[in-house]
């Protein structure tokens, strides 16, 4: 728990007590701001909606002051969860956090200062559900998107649900409630404090519920559990109010999506019931992996998973039991960590253009960077250039497919390199991509599966390529990940290729 910070003692018209925080009333100060509507009033925290004071720092965003509540008798755990979001809160940023104002002494008045995210949590839309499946999927995406922007940041949220998911007016998603949060670079105090599984039932991960809260696919489980809700209209595990409760999805299988919503596609259960398994070495190792999923439904791979139309028979059900006495807990590894152990590489090949030579050196140094990195997942990309304005035609003078020449073609070109890893067809996938500009088809394919590295190849100059600029500058140029450029050997007395 917090110490007190050395210095004078607070005069008791400073401190937070149960009769002050009961008598709070709009337009009375708090440290430099001043309260304007009481908006909450949970069962660990008030929330105030705060106006800061001093017009020459005076901040132009909304805020949102968080109180916790300290009326005697209360769960200790709330207390430790807010010290625990006090520290976090601060070294966290990006648009999928409230932005961080100022926050108070614990010993005088604890509180912390927000930006206050004006749009609806996704708990509004629970009253709908089920949702339509186009609607799952784009939600999933967004807020794995938003996870994997989290996990680089080196935090694990052990409380996602619902109710904590917000979006801001242009759709984007924001996280709130970070009391249950473990960051890999500050004190877990939760852990060092108590020895009970703490989260929200519903959709805690199993490895919670076994006290293990160092493993950021605890938040994929609770994200697998979301979709599930959105797609049916149950939760997979019910309502558990009791550790024995909790314990059940141990062993405990969820119906099959498509025993409960006869339109939901087989790749879709294949991905939410990936979410949902128990160890967590059989789901999406990443956020990004699920991203990459959802936006690209043709390149999941159905297993057995995809095929369930009811639960398995009670001889599965004893095995699942019996696994689950063992505890297998899974090794510490940072959230940072994890995500680079699985990273998403792009090699991005010009099919048409390319010379033999170029396309060789591409491949043998896409095999290099995979081979350094095990846990890696490798999309081959091309790109089929289509016409700015009018129609483009789309067959070739033969009369066949110019989408499915590209992507035979580029097939041909990955197998050596699958062959060679051993890669599997979920960790090897190939797509052509339809776009008038090359270089914004990639970067764009790139930011919306969270790739994390971009391998490709780059002809040799010439003065029109110069002048009206490359494709692989342009890519360099626009993309938030690494890029690597592979250059086209040449004869400098050869003929340039342009």
């Amino acid at each position: 728990m917090a110490a007190f910070e050395q210095g004078a003692a607070p005069s008791d018209a400073e401190i937070f007590t149960p009769a002050t925080l009961a008598a709070l009333r709009p337009g009375q100060p708090v440290d430099r701001f001043r309260l304007e509507e009481k908006l909450h009033v949970g069962g660990m925290a008030y929330l105030w909606s705060v106006s800061e004071t001093d017009s020459p720092g005076a901040s132009a965003m909304p805020l949102i002051m968080k109180i916790p509540r300290i009326l005697g008798g209360e769960d200790p755990a709330a207390i430790v969860g807010f010290e625990v979001e006090q520290m976090i809160l601060p070294v966290l940023s990006g648009p999928h956090v409230p932005r961080f104002v100022a926050k108070g002494d614990f010993t005088r008045k604890p509180y912390i200062v927000m930006e206050r995210i004006p749009g609806e949590s996704l708990r509004a839309r629970l009253e709908e559900v089920p949702l339509p499946l186009a609607e799952v999927v784009d939600i999933g995406s967004r807020v794995a998107g938003a996870l994997q922007d989290l996990h680089r940041q080196h935090l694990i949220h052990l409380d996602l649900k619902p109710s904590n998911i917000l979006f801001r007016a242009d759709g984007s998603v924001v996280f709130c409630d970070f009391g249950l949060s473990r960051h890999d670079h500050l004190p877990d105090l939760l852990a060092e404090e108590f020895r009970l599984p703490v989260g929200s039932g519903p959709y805690m991960s199993p490895e919670q519920v076994q006290f293990v809260r160092h493993d950021s696919r605890s938040d994929l489980f609770s994200l697998g559990v979301i979709l599930y809700l959105l797609a049916t209209g149950q939760r997979p595990f019910g309502v558990p109010d009791s550790v024995r409760g909790l314990r059940r999805r141990l062993w405990q299988e969820p119906a099959p999506l498509r025993a409960l919503r006869s339109d939901c596609p087989p790749w879709l259960q294949e991905v939410i019931l990936k979410c949902l398994e128990v160890r967590a070495d059989n789901r999406y190792q990443s956020a990004a992996q699920l991203v990459f999923a959802l936006q690209n439904p043709g390149q999941v791979p159905l297993g057995e998973r995809a095929q369930r139309l009811q639960t398995s028979g009670i001889g599965r059900r004893l095995r699942r039991w019996w696994s689950a006495q063992a505890e297998d807990t899974p090794t510490p590894v940072g959230a940072a960590e994890r995500l680079s152990r699985h990273p998403i590489v792009v090699a991005a090949v010009d099919i048409e253009q390319a010379s033999a030579e170029l396309l060789e050196q591409l491949r043998e140094t896409v095999r290099r960077i995979v081979l350094t990195e095990p846990g890696a997942r490798l999309a081959c990309v091309s790109v089929l250039k289509t016409a700015r304005i009018g129609m483009e035609e789309l067959i070739d003078e033969r009369g066949q497919s110019k989408h499915i020449k590209q992507l035979v073609a580029l097939q041909h070109w990955a197998r050596p390199i699958g062959i060679a890893l051993l890669l599997d067809e979920e960790r090897l996938t190939l797509h052509v991509l339809e776009a008038p500009d090359v270089g914004d088809a990639i970067v764009d394919f790139a930011r919306r599966n969270q790739v994390d590295h971009i391998v490709m190849g780059a002809r040799g100059s010439s003065g029109l390529r110069r002048y009206l600029g490359s494709v692989s500058s342009a890519v360099v140029a626009q993309s938030a990940c690494s890029v690597t450029v592979v250059r086209e050997r040449r004869d400098e007395a050869s003929p340039d290729r342009g």
